[in-house]
């Protein structure tokens, strides 16, 4: 008998099961595996922190940046320029090209070795990368240091939150991945905090900053020699009883993990009776849908100008006239303004759905960014030797956290959330590294160039910005689906259900019984 397949039961070529009879359990297994994965954002956000805050201290750049520190003292300098240089920016923007290169190597060491073993090599790398910043003695020393921190966050970036989205339930698979965002805000924050103190310290200040990095990445080591592979992982390498003691561990041992573990099997060799997957495959026409959505969503996160805010903030609160204990509190303050807001998304990512998110994200960034642009215009002018008034400080601290509010719950940790959901897991490590490439990519392009803009857009490069937010809200209006709920295994009925994407994506087949 002959019969078409509906939503929600099996397909040839799919595996897609009733999410109806799945364990939606929270486990603690699931609990403590995932927040491993997730401290994997510490050492990100730590550095996104700690190297704007270390580029500001008078020490550092009086020994490896003595141009810079000439131009800070020079009180005919504009404002907006004082920080400019490209040998400034290279020792931040150094990481996210070595992170660009270790993130598509990263693909095929996740797929062949395992998530567990990409997380453990990204720690490794990224502790050497520490040792090294710390102990420089010159530029090309901490170029070197700033590029094996690169190689350790690129693999961390990819492993982790494919780990999370493959361990989580998927009733509540978007607060648990939201998780890998909160990690990053919190190391921002105790960068930031770090710094406060560290700028006080004097001529070795710097070096604690840039040391205590090896405090987070000890933590990931030794907790990702604690947990256990994903069961994805697992049957995909055709380690099947490991995948079986594993899914059992974090489901509960009470439960039955066979129908997920059947399923889990099936979509794998489905996979491997099309495989042998090369990194071309993501290019293929049916993958269309998942490549646009897996490299526009990275792409678009940084172009609302989020990382060279955090990257720079302190530089940022310095240029427009705020001191530097001032930049340091309002840097810190924009941290926990961070952070709370990413818990706020960790509830309300499953309840109102990744699109909605989104797109009020998006309109509360614009918003902020025109304010910012206006404010400053109005202040400093285009010349930059304006003066910022007490209240207008408040005001534009007000905005910025406001504008990190937005990013927090909504572009922040959704970025690293939907391209690990929409891929198959044929291609979800090669989705994930696209990913993470793209990121890499355009953050080392705009922290390159952004004090250069600065200095050259003044003001209205909250305006550059800006345009950018109405361009990327408009990429989820028309081209993202709805992923909240959906099991992995179950995605690709989105794209048979989207306007555009349907026409690329192949329709459910039938199955003779």
């Amino acid at each position: 008998m002959e019969g078409r397949v509906g939503h929600g039961t099996r397909m040839a070529g799919y595996g897609a099961i009733d999410p109806s009879i799945r364990n939606e359990k929270i486990t603690w297994p699931v609990i403590m595996s995932s927040i491993v994965a997730a401290s994997c954002g510490l050492i990100f956000g730590y550095d996104l922190g700690i190297s704007g805050g270390v580029t500001t201290m008078p020490p550092f750049l009086e020994k490896f940046f003595p141009s810079v520190f000439k131009k800070m003292a020079d009180a005919t300098q504009s404002t907006y320029c004082k920080y400019d240089s490209h040998s400034l920016t290279l020792f931040t923007s150094s990481l996210y090209l070595a992170g660009l290169v270790s993130s598509l190597l990263a693909s095929r060491v996740t797929k062949v070795f395992g998530r567990k073993f990409a997380i453990l090599l990204g720690g490794c790398t990224f502790l050497v990368g520490t040792v090294l910043n710390c102990a420089a003695v010159n530029v090309a020393m901490l170029i070197l240091g700033r590029i094996m921190l690169g190689f350790g966050v690129g693999f961390t970036n990819q492993a982790a939150p494919v780990y999370i989205a493959e361990m989580a339930p998927p009733k509540y698979r978007g607060a648990f991945n939201t998780g890998f965002q909160l990690f990053i805000a919190i190391g921002v924050l105790c960068a930031n905090i770090i710094n406060f103190v560290a700028f006080g310290l004097g001529n070795w200040g710097w070096r604690l900053s840039l040391g205590l990095a090896a405090v987070p990445a000890t933590f990931v080591l030794l907790g990702a020699l604690l947990v256990t592979d994903t069961p994805s992982s697992l049957v995909e390498r055709g380690k099947l009883p490991e995948a079986r003691g594993a899914l059992l561990k974090v489901r509960g041992a009470n439960s039955d993990i066979e129908t997920e573990l059947s399923e889990l099997v099936e979509a794998c060799e489905t996979a491997r009776e099309v495989d042998k997957v090369s990194f071309k495959t993501i290019f293929e026409k049916q993958y269309r849908p998942h490549l646009v959505v897996a490299g526009g969503i990275p792409f678009f996160q940084q172009l609302t100008g989020i990382n060279t805010i955090a990257f720079y903030a302190l530089v940022l609160f310095n240029s427009v006239g705020f001191g530097s204990d001032s930049a340091l509190k309002g840097a810190i303050l924009l941290g926990l303004v961070n952070v709370g807001s990413i818990v706020v998304s960790m509830f309300m990512v499953d309840k109102f759905g990744r699109r909605a998110l989104f797109i009020e994200g998006g309109i509360q960034m614009f918003i902020c960014q025109i304010g910012l642009a206006s404010i400053l215009g109005a202040t400093l002018g285009l010349s930059g030797n304006g003066e910022i008034t007490k209240a207008s400080g408040i005001v534009i601290l007000l905005l910025m956290c406001l504008y990190a509010a937005g990013f927090g719950w909504s572009w922040g940790p959704l970025c690293f959330l939907v391209p690990t959901e929409v891929c198959p897991v044929k291609i979800r490590p090669i989705g994930q590294s696209v990913s993470i490439a793209v990121h890499f990519s355009v953050t080392f392009i705009l922290t390159q160039t952004f004090l250069s803009q600065l200095c050259h857009f003044r003001y209205t490069i909250f305006l550059f910005y800006a345009g950018w937010i109405v361009i990327m809200t408009t990429f989820v209006v028309c081209l993202l689906p709805e992923t909240k709920g959906v099991p992995l295994e179950s995605m690709h009925t989105i794209w048979q259900q989207h306007w555009l994407w349907k026409k690329f994506t192949a329709q459910p087949t039938t199955v003779s019984t």
